[in-house]
């Protein structure tokens, strides 16, 4: 696979996961000890990863779960926000400017504060209540991201005895960081021909829905618009027919992002409708993805995992088809603003 540390990537994932336990522990004894919400809180598109884990608590569970930019908590608060609050906190660096300020506005109040973190000798890990750190770095931080929030909100369903296949999934869960070399390895004689459809347009819309809708986010924003200056129209599929629509014609890139999940009916209806107007259609199906041993309930929850870990196949390619590395940033972290 092309600029691919197979040893690498599964160190990172099955360092990602092996948290299980503790975390477990640590939110059971929150949530025995009297708290009453959890906030999902962060800056930029690494908060677009907690959303898998927002939507599942938000619809199985009736324990209060909210989101926060923190930029915009830290303007206008949440009265929510207190004593009785665990604050989860994903961020590579550990030094978002943002993300730190959002910290000290949530110590504040009194919360309980956990981060997961790339790197232990940082603000957001340091000075939070309870850290978690795996080194990582931009090309393995989704996967971990994802799946790291998503064991948080296992783990409340579970407490509250709204779900009852708690181990059998974070079994799955432990099995899929080297499932997931296998799900690469099947996709990357694929992803050129993916790389090369995104490299013949300056300017995409791209959509998704339920736990893909994070993904189509994040990749259009953080990947295509930030490492490849490429334009993006980020568009929700249930919002796809209310405005983004009147832009599809004659060679205008749209690219659909679909999941295992309820919402899969709102891609595929763009997915149909494409077609009719422009030849430019691009579809990545989390469905049509190798993964061996991995049962339907689990691979429903991990759709953005899996798009996820063979777009950053795709990503490989693209920097090298544009002669663009990742890595090259005009005015982020290069400026101060």
């Amino acid at each position: 696979m092309l600029n691919f540390d197979p040893d690498r990537f599964l160190t990172i994932q099955s360092d990602a996961v092996a948290i299980a336990p503790r975390l477990d522990a640590e939110l059971r004894r929150l949530l025995d000890g009297g708290a009453e919400n959890l906030f999902f809180l962060g800056a930029g598109g690494v908060m677009f990863l907690t959303q898998p884990a927002l939507q599942l608590l938000q619809t199985s569970s009736t324990f209060p779960t909210f989101y926060e930019m923190g930029a915009e908590l830290v303007e206008r608060g949440n009265v929510n926000l207190g004593p009785t609050s665990i604050v989860v906190m994903p961020s590579l660096s550990g030094t978002t400017k943002e993300a730190i300020t959002a910290l000290d506005y949530a110590r504040s109040k009194g919360a309980t504060i956990i981060t997961f973190t790339g790197h232990a000798d940082t603000p957001l890990a340091q000075n939070a209540d309870i850290n978690f750190t795996t080194f990582a770095e931009d090309d393995t931080s989704s996967e971990m991201f994802y799946l790291q929030t998503l064991l948080v909100a296992l783990t409340i369903l579970d407490h509250r005895g709204e779900i009852t296949d708690y181990s059998s999934i974070v079994a799955e869960l432990q099995q899929l960081p080297a499932l997931l070399i296998e799900t690469k390895n099947d996709f990357e004689s694929k992803a050129p021909a993916f790389a090369q459809a995104l490299a013949d347009s300056d300017y995409h819309l791209i959509t998704g829905a339920g736990s893909t809708w994070p993904e189509a986010h994040y990749y259009g924003m953080c990947i295509l618009e930030e490492m490849q200056w490429i334009r993006t129209r980020p568009v929700h599929a249930s919002d796809f027919f209310h405005g983004a629509l009147e832009l599809v014609e004659e060679n205008v890139s749209v690219v659909v992002f679909a999941g295992e999940d309820a919402t899969r009916g709102l891609t595929t209806r763009v997915q149909e409708f494409a077609p009719r107007f422009t030849e430019r259609l691009l579809v990545l199906d989390a469905a049509t993805l190798f993964l061996p041993g991995i049962s339907d309930r689990t691979r429903s929850l991990i759709s953005p995992v899996l798009l996820a870990t063979v777009l950053e196949r795709v990503s490989a390619h693209l920097e090298v088809l544009r002669d663009h590395p990742l890595t090259t940033r005009r005015y982020y972290k290069k400026l101060v603003y």
